[in-house]
């Protein structure tokens, strides 16, 4: 985890999305540190203060490449979101789901129970819904393709809207 005891200070930039507003905060290399809808900021301010401590943002813009990936996968392209280059700060176990959350392929999803299982930790699927919610790089880090063990759509940070269509732009039909 990041030294929370210094202030850190991201750049935000707004990408217009077909399911809203999307807020990109970038540190000073570029990197992706996270990615939520204007409508949750407030959520997203909170889990940038939950990873990081004090966090200020100052108007800026993301990478011309970054909001490229971003856009043409909005339009289809789909591949494009392995070309975002994130970090987070965050417990070992939450970096380890987060960091597993892309190795699920676009148009599959996967339970919360099986996602434990694939981490060695079959009894941990409460921890791995916890990092999941915790998740500070929407869509990029895919926590939207975690389903209930039921195959019903469960808990999404932007909203079960998002998660629906995000889903089916992937080609998953709920």
């Amino acid at each position: 985890m990041a030294d929370r005891r210094t202030p850190q200070t991201f750049n935000l930039d707004r990408l217009k999305t077909p399911i809203g507003t999307a807020l990109l905060v970038t540190d000073d290399d570029g990197v992706l540190r996270a990615l939520d809808w204007d409508d949750y900021e407030g959520r997203m301010l909170d889990l940038l203060r939950l990873h990081y401590g004090a966090v200020t943002l100052r108007d800026g813009h993301a990478p011309a490449a970054m909001r490229k990936a971003l856009g043409d996968y909005f339009k289809g392209d789909l591949d494009r979101l392995t070309d975002v280059e994130w970090r987070v700060a965050g417990t070992p176990f939450q970096q380890k789901v987060w960091h597993a959350l892309p190795n699920i392929p676009h148009g599959t999803t996967m339970s919360y129970g099986a996602l434990a299982a694939k981490l060695n930790a079959p009894n941990a699927m409460r921890a791995v819904g916890h990092a999941n919610g915790s998740n500070p790089i929407s869509v990029v880090v895919p926590c939207h393709r975690l389903i209930g063990a039921n195959g019903s759509l469960v808990k999404y940070g932007g909203g079960l809207e998002r998660k629906r269509w995000l889903l089916r732009h992937e080609g998953v039909e709920i």
